[in-house]
């Protein structure tokens, strides 16, 4: 039995002394939770990306209100019989061929589509953040309520060790007493029996303790190895009572002004309407503008320029009356290659034409875009309405939770003070030789057990009313 003391003993001395080290730089309060799991979550990241995608498509069609420009060129070898790009005449032979142009196209006349599709992305943008701002809530409650949970099991280390401890000084006492002959060896083996059972309840709740911390590292999405010490601050359950002047409907009130899944599904609805405008607007005709400019290149294509080298003569008729054969001088002509920028630069074209695009019929595509944004509209409106519906329903249930947790306290304290005073008594009369170890250690386990269900329940209460405040939009903290 001073074996299984000694190791007890050692087993809290190196858990506070983790603790203790820990705590130099690794202290970490509520607050400081919250932020860091905000920062690190990878909910809350891929959240981030999401609404990052919305804001690039909503960039994305404000620029579609520009003008576009599109450049293209081709260049190749012709073979056979075709006609030249330059001179628009057959020739039989090959030649290589280059021609540069430009398009630009603006829209005069879409029924709005543009700036209907424009909103629509706004407002998608908008639900976005604000479903991120539900995110970043959600993940600080879960965090509370990971942070509590840790807090509830460190406050049971302690109450384990007060037991142990309460435990071996009644042991060191009845041993006393025994080896005085005013007690039986029996009391001594129910007290060493009594020791083990709450060393083993010690064990168990550092074991929770440290499971409770790796969840709370997962949450944050903190490295599983590093230290962590959670503060624990000085907490009243009766200071956190302030849930009288709160009626359900007026923290449902509250909540649904600032909610982000309100807020979400009602800009989810106009960002539907503005998209059932948008494909309206394909159903009527689209008037646009466009600019063309290009120009073109051939290399069988050449100029003639005629040099004064004399190179012979060429008969053109016969003098009369004689006959003789009229000659008339032939210079050397030339015929090089015009040069690419000269063509380029002379052949140069531009057009400029107004187009109208009156849909007929495209497989009822049009049609069916239609129908398919108005059966969206109809279910962001359900989502909205059933948004509303669970948030009046969660808050309506975290007010009754709190109600009832007050209850649950207040027995609770009730209870732990009655065990407290039958222990003391007990004690007492145990010092006193006129009650048994059984009946001693039957009214300390039941005080060890009594104030094991107030610390759970003033953590519970505790946890119930940050429910309040988070439905309230307050923030949370200690």
């Amino acid at each position: 039995m001073r074996l299984l003391t000694a190791f007890i003993a050692f087993f809290c001395f190196v858990h506070s002394y983790v603790n203790a080290q820990s705590g130099i730089d690794n202290n970490w309060s509520l607050q400081r939770c919250v932020q860091y799991a905000i920062s690190h979550n990878i909910t809350v990241r891929q959240d981030s990306l999401t609404a990052r995608l919305a804001r690039h498509s909503l960039t994305q069609s404000k620029l579609s209100q520009l003008p576009a420009v599109n450049v293209s060129g081709a260049y190749g070898r012709s073979f056979g019989r075709s006609i030249n790009p330059t001179t628009n005449q057959f020739v039989e032979s090959e030649y290589n061929f280059l021609g540069p142009s430009a398009t630009s196209n603006v829209l005069l006349l879409g029924w709005n589509q543009v700036r209907n599709t424009i909103a629509r992305n706004r407002y998608s943008l908008e639900a976005a953040l604000a479903d991120l701002d539900q995110r970043k809530d959600d993940i600080a409650l879960n965090v509370a309520n990971s942070y509590l949970i840790a807090l509830l099991a460190k406050e049971q280390i302690n109450i384990s060790k007060n037991q142990v401890a309460l435990s071996q000084a009644q042991l060191n006492q009845t041993r006393a007493f025994a080896d005085a002959g005013r007690l039986p060896e029996l009391n001594v083996a129910q007290l060493e029996s009594q020791l083990a059972s709450d060393s083993a309840t010690l064990i168990n709740s550092i074991a929770d303790f440290n499971a409770a911390i790796l969840d709370l590292k997962a949450l944050l999405n903190l490295d599983l190895a590093e230290p962590m010490n959670i503060q624990t601050p000085q907490l009243s359950a009766g200071d956190q009572m302030e849930l009288a002047a709160n009626t359900p409907e007026e923290v449902y009130n509250v909540a649904s002004g600032h909610f982000g899944s309100i807020k979400g599904s009602k800009l989810r609805v106009t960002s539907a309407e503005k998209a059932l405008a948008a494909a309206k607007g394909n159903l009527y005709p689209q008037l646009s503008l466009s600019y063309q400019v290009g120009t073109n290149y051939a290399s069988n294509y050449f100029s003639f320029q005629q040099t004064n080298e004399l190179v012979g003569l060429a008969p053109i008729g016969f003098a009369a009356p004689s006959g003789d054969t009229v000659y008339q001088p032939v210079f050397r002509t030339l015929t090089p290659t015009v040069p690419v920028n000269d063509q380029l630069r002379n052949n140069i074209r531009h057009s400029v034409v107004l187009n109208l695009n009156i849909p007929l019929f495209n497989s009822w595509q049009s049609q069916f875009a239609v129908r398919q944004a108005k059966i969206n509209l109809q279910q962001q409106t359900l989502g909205e309405e059933s948004a509303e519906l669970l948030l009046r329903q969660n808050v309506y249930k975290a007010h009754n939770n709190a109600l009832n947790s007050v209850q649950k306290y207040n027995a609770a304290k009730r209870a732990h003070d009655a065990a407290k005073r039958a222990l003391d008594f007990a004690s007492k009369r145990y010092e006193l030789g006129l009650t048994n170890t059984v009946e001693l250690l039957v009214t300390q386990n039941s005080e060890f057990a009594a104030s094991a269900n107030l610390i759970s329940a003033k953590y519970d209460l505790i946890f119930k009313l940050k429910v309040i405040d988070y439905y309230l939009g307050k923030e949370l903290k200690l």
